[in-house]
């Protein structure tokens, strides 16, 4: 079974005014994403998701060239089976050979950023077609479930002090045990922050896991201060208190604080997480399918976050690709726990698939559809994917 077509669609759907949310990206009216179609010469497709930007947001122009121009002439009538070679073939480039040959990386100049993000859309559309291929779950390839469902968290909190308590709380009302807010530079003071988680604290009680994220936007004094200011909140985890460019500084912070630390959706590759382990930087690890480069390398992270005694929590939010990528990657690690669960204004979670995805009184169940178990929506692609001169 040979790959015979791959294709790459930028979509960008309005957010319906009531469901948009202002944070450090400012007010976000749109969310984006890069659809990765791979059919083979029987018929069969696959699809998966590479992402421009962290957030919802973002110009996908260079990630579909990247897939159309240069990756896609490179593995048109290779045998889509062969996951692990692909990936090793866009990752090497022209010395992939060398790569195979000698057992070790011999990375193009692109082993970072779009480049890799594209190769996480074919990566993990290519796992989807393989478990359709054999009729199994991703999840299943992957070695099958550890667990039969994992609670889910919701992921939202934009909301001032005044009303982050209610924000909170109507996510609890339908089932979740743990939440997840935003703090940092959207709160212009770290003052503003701890008042904040303070309030969302006192709102939910103790029984309810309260996570936070600044989006690496706190330097390393004020981060210090955050964490200094919340001790007696309880948080399970400080997500991506500074600048993914500052592991060292990630670092500081997690040997100021018992905050755990949680950070790795900025990164590409299990390179970028080994330099985070070695650095002893952070309690929970966060890869993204849709950046990482793929299920692949999620994988991978896995194993190594099993291996440094790590949490894994996949970053899950996105398309319904990158998120079903994420839980079938989590539901097959000893370490992972718990699922993000996007609350916030997301078309391509919903609306983009044929199938619904929802969390059953706040828990997600190990899946058993073929493949990823999704399908498009193509009157929505139709409708949504962008020209691109």
């Amino acid at each position: 079974m040979k790959i015979a077509n791959i294709e790459a669609f930028w979509l960008r759907c309005p957010i319906p005014k009531e469901k948009q949310h202002t944070s450090d990206y400012g007010l976000l009216t749109n969310f984006d994403m890069t659809l990765v179609v791979v059919t083979t010469d029987t018929g069969l497709q696959g699809f998966g998701e590479a992402k421009a930007a962290v957030g919802s947001s973002g110009s996908c122009a260079s990630i579909v060239s990247c897939i159309e121009n240069e990756i896609k002439p490179a593995l048109i009538g290779q045998e889509a089976g062969h996951i692990n070679k692909i990936w090793e073939m866009v990752y090497n480039g022209t010395r992939d050979h060398y790569a195979l040959d000698r057992g070790r990386k011999f990375p193009i100049l692109g082993r970072r950023g779009l480049t890799i993000s594209a190769l996480s859309g074919v990566d993990t559309a290519l796992w989807d077609i393989k478990g359709k291929q054999l009729g199994v779950p991703v999840i299943d390839l992957l070695g099958g479930a550890c667990r039969t469902e994992m609670p889910a968290y919701a992921s939202g909190g934009w909301a001032g002090a005044e009303q982050i308590g209610e924000q909170l709380l109507s996510y609890t009302a339908k089932g979740f045990k743990g939440v997840k807010m935003r703090v940092g530079v959207m709160d212009k003071t770290v003052k503003e922050s701890i008042k904040r988680v303070k309030a969302a604290r006192e709102a939910l009680g103790d029984d309810i896991l309260l996570m936070t994220d600044a989006h690496g936007t706190f330097n390393v004094p004020e981060a210090k201060k955050f964490c200094r200011g919340v001790e007696d909140c309880d948080l399970y985890w400080l997500e991506e208190p500074i600048s993914p460019d500052n592991k060292v500084g990630t670092a500081e912070v997690r040997a100021s604080t018992s905050i755990p630390i949680a950070a790795g959706e900025s990164e590409y590759t299990s390179f970028d997480i080994r330099e985070m382990t070695d650095l002893r930087a952070i309690d929970v690890v966060q890869p993204d399918s849709a950046i990482i480069g793929g299920i692949t390398e999620a994988n991978r992270v896995a194993a190594l976050a099993n291996a440094h005694q790590i949490e894994l929590a996949p970053h899950c939010w996105g398309s319904a690709f990158s998120f079903m990528a994420g839980v079938n990657v989590a539901f097959s690690a000893p370490s992972a726990v718990v699922i993000e669960f996007s609350s916030g204004g997301n078309p391509m979670m919903y609306d983009l698939v044929n199938e619904k995805i929802e969390a059953v009184n706040g828990n997600i169940l190990a899946p058993t559809a073929p493949g990823l178990g999704l399908s498009p929506n193509w009157d929505f692609v139709n409708e949504f994917k962008q020209k691109i001169n």
